[in-house]
């Protein structure tokens, strides 16, 4: 883990930025106290896969039907 001051940091923003995103552990520092943690952010589309869980998941026949007064109340839904 490489551990920069802000100064250094500000100055090599660029080359630190490169480390944390080949997964490397960057943490800035004010003065000798550790102050931030320079992580890369997951990509947004990630290593999505369409259809993945098709066939996985399961739901009743019954699933959208309306919930009873009981059910309801339970819930706290006073009527």
């Amino acid at each position: 883990m490489e551990t920069v001051t802000i100064r250094k940091a500000k100055a090599d923003l660029l080359r630190l930025i490169q480390k944390a995103c080949r997964g490397e552990a960057i943490v800035i520092a004010r003065g000798n106290k550790p102050a931030v943690r320079l992580v890369a952010l997951q990509d947004a589309h990630g290593n999505r896969k369409p259809g993945a869980l098709k066939g996985k998941l399961f739901c009743p026949p019954d699933v959208f039907k309306p919930l009873t007064d009981r059910e309801l109340k339970d819930l706290g839904f006073e009527q």
